[in-house]
């Protein structure tokens, strides 16, 4: 049954659209996959009992926009649930209801249709050409994608990635976002576990088991930023995985699996839709705003930005590749296009905390996240800097906190907290029984509330980390609790402290990776007998991944070799830095490997250190570059005539070299030029010429 939309200021949680399928609609949804332990969910829209928060200080929700205690009415749950007087850790956001996602898209579409919707390069797509062009996308596919079917998306930031993730939600299918780029052999393993429909994409980038297949070619756009050459929907005569995705999922995205084989969660319509309103309440996002599509898209965070803005009548502006590698090509880019409200990944903002401000962007909101902030913004920061925080099992983002450089801490070293729960959200930190500890204490942080995802592919898995709270802990407003693994603690005016993971997976430039996925990308190889990954951070506490390899007998694996084997199985940030080639493993006194000791080993060379003359003869340039690489890859062995990619550079690397070399030289390249570069000679030799003063006259 159709509806017609309210005003978009008034929730709409039972409305259904004549686009959406029944399935999506946001005033019933689904039961989770099956969850062992977990209690069932309420069919009540909201995935959560509606019964009022708990007693905390309950203080009624204002009018103010930074999420804090006092202003916005956040539950502090201050019972004294831990039999010692002192507040129990338990945090609950102002109460919320999921609303829409679809269905305000096609508000907008009906009330602005000449309106902006992506200003992708040169070209400015109307919310009428967007409509159209999906429409035409869903004609396309609807004969042979059914709703509920996994599709694999392998496009990149582009009018062709918004075309598609409205086409999919129309058809009621579960947009899988691969990347631009997918490995061959990381493909295989998703489609093996998964019954993935068929892969979106430019069939020249595809997969080999896909291009050799069936292909339709799709309409999509192929000129703007990012797009692809052409697009088709690839099929495959491969059998196809058992696991599909739960009724009712938007979309599914993949995670580190300590298997070795990568998670897949599925997000309902309604879990998003309560982050989008956050979203945009928190920044004002409307028409005439323009929104970043930053992120990149195997990451669940570009959904936020994608939905945010078709979901505020604002703009998209798709961001080119070089934005993600260097910081000032990103506030260029924010300047030359006029962005008002962007989402970047924390490592790629700092850099810009560390120099002046630009003071003449158009820059209102900033949300960061996907890793630890090391400092607060300063008081020329002329934007909002929310220091964001979620799992991919909370729907991209469960707590932020709100910073201005008019606050008395601006500009602090200490590292900002990660805030207090969105609304909807319920926030415990737990001791190793589930039970809350005492505010100040450390435990692990479990979730709950709207924010939830319908839980993962795999239903053993669910019932582990989704799980019901205990039952002398009454939730109201949660019946399941994600255990995310991470070690909190509450302060005493609710807002969290993060202080790293509690197992072994680490985060690295703000992916979550498990070296146990890692490892077991080098073992396909058949040159390996074992392989152990550790962990080494430099003096300012980022993490980069060693790979120790034991070869199998007989075989002489090189380092080179082993990384371009496995970048076919893991995405760009689990791909360790260097390789050790080692005879065997230290062993602790329980038999297991010495982690600790092997990386320890790791930090000396893993093969002789360059020679002295290799330096002696070099130029000031080509020193600065060499040493400065050396440094960040924590690879005394590199060489000038190195590639930087062969020799493990990745984009958060290139991004922190850059800005060594400007400190250094004055000189501003770009990543591209660093990347084109045939090796680090070449690059130092164009900084030379780039700092040669040109003739009189020339």
């Amino acid at each position: 049954m159709t509806q017609s939309l309210p005003t978009l200021d008034t929730p709409a949680a039972s409305l259904t659209t004549d686009t959406a399928p029944a399935s999506r609609a946001t005033g019933t949804m689904p039961a989770p996959l099956a969850t062992g332990t977990a209690t069932a969910l309420l069919a009540n829209g909201s995935g959560i009992t509606t019964a009022p928060l708990g007693t905390g200080t309950g203080i009624s929700t204002g009018t103010a926009t930074a999420p804090g205690i006092a202003e916005t009415g956040t539950d502090t749950g201050t019972g004294t649930g831990t039999g010692t007087g002192v507040a129990s850790s338990i945090a609950h956001g102002p109460a919320a209801e999921p609303t829409a996602v679809l269905a305000r898209f096609e508000d907008w579409v009906r009330r602005t249709p000449q309106a902006p919707a992506v200003i992708d390069g040169d070209r400015t797509w109307t919310y009428r050409d967007l409509d159209t062009a999906a429409a035409r996308v869903t004609s396309a596919l609807r004969e042979r994608i059914r709703p509920g079917d996994l599709v694999g998306v392998c496009l990149d930031r582009s009018t062709a990635l918004v075309v598609t993730a409205v086409a999919l939600a129309r058809i009621g299918a579960v947009y899988l976002p691969l990347g631009p780029r997918p490995g061959e052999r990381r493909t295989q393993v998703v489609t093996e576990d998964l019954d993935v429909a068929c892969l979106l994409g430019d069939p020249g980038v595809l997969p080999e088991g896909h291009r050799a297949g069936e292909q339709a070619p799709l309409p999509l756009p192929t000129d703007g930023v990012n797009a692809p050459a052409a697009a088709v929907a690839a099929f495959t005569e491969d059998g196809r995985g058992a696991r599909r995705a739960p009724e009712g999922a938007l979309y599914a995205v993949l995670t580190s699996g300590s298997t070795g084989r990568p998670k897949a969660v599925a997000v309902a319509e309604a879990s998003l839709s309560v982050a989008l309103d956050w979203y945009r309440d928190e920044t004002g996002l409307a028409p005439g705003d323009r929104q970043s599509l930053l992120i990149g898209v195997a990451f669940d965070p570009h959904l936020l930005e994608l939905w945010a803005a078709l979901t505020s009548g604002a703009a998209l502006v798709p961001a080119p590749d070089d934005t993600r590698w260097d910081s000032q090509v990103l506030a260029d880019w924010w300047r030359d296009t006029a962005v008002t409200v962007s989402v970047a990944a924390t490592p790629t903002v700092e850099p810009l905390l560390d120099r002046p401000w630009p003071q003449d962007l158009k820059l209102r909101h900033l949300v960061v996240g996907g890793d630890r902030m090391r400092r607060r913004p300063g008081p020329d920061v002329t934007a909002t800097v929310h220091n964001a925080y979620g799992p991919a099992e909370a729907t991209v983002v469960a707590t932020t906190h709100a910073m201005r450089g008019t606050d008395a801490d601006a500009g602090d070293p200490a590292a900002p907290p990660i805030g207090t729960p969105l609304p909807g959200v319920t926030v415990v930190v737990t001791g190793d029984d589930g039970h809350p500890v005492a505010r100040g204490q450390d435990g692990e942080l479990r979730i709950g509330g709207h924010c939830l995802a319908l839980g993962y592919l795999d239903p053993e898995l669910t019932a582990q980390r989704f799980t019901a709270p205990p039952e002398d802990l009454p939730l109201p407003a949660a019946d399941r609790l994600y255990r995310t693994g991470d070690r909190v603690r509450m302060k005493a005016d609710g807002s969290l402290e993060f202080l790293g993971r509690l197992d072994d997976q680490v985060k690295i430039s703000g992916v979550r990776i498990e070296p146990a996925e890692v490892e077991a990308a080098f073992e396909q190889n058949p040159s390996v007998r074992s392989a152990v990954v550790t962990v080494l951070r430099d003096s300012s506490g980022h993490a980069r991944l060693v790979a120790h390899v034991r070869p199998a007998d007989g075989a002489e694996p090189t380092s080179a070799d082993l990384l371009a084997a496995v970048r076919a199985w893991l995405p760009e940030q689990a791909v360790p830095s260097a390789v050790r080639i080692v005879e065997g493993y230290p062993l602790d006194a329980n038999g297991k490997v010495d982690r600790a000791a092997l990386a320890a080993q790791g930090l000396a060379p893993a093969v002789p250190a360059t020679a002295p003359d290799d330096l002696a003869g070099a130029t000031p340039t080509e020193r600065l570059v060499l040493t400065t690489v050396r440094d960040l890859l924590g690879r005394p062995g590199t060489t000038l005539g190195d590639n930087f990619t062969d020799a493990g550079g990745t984009s958060v690397v290139a991004a922190r070299l850059l800005v060594a070399v400007e400190r250094e030289t004055g000189v501003r390249p770009r990543a591209h030029e660093l990347l084109r570069s045939t090796d680090l000679r070449a690059f130092a030799a164009l900084l030379d010429q780039r700092r040669t003063p040109r003739p009189a006259g020339a």
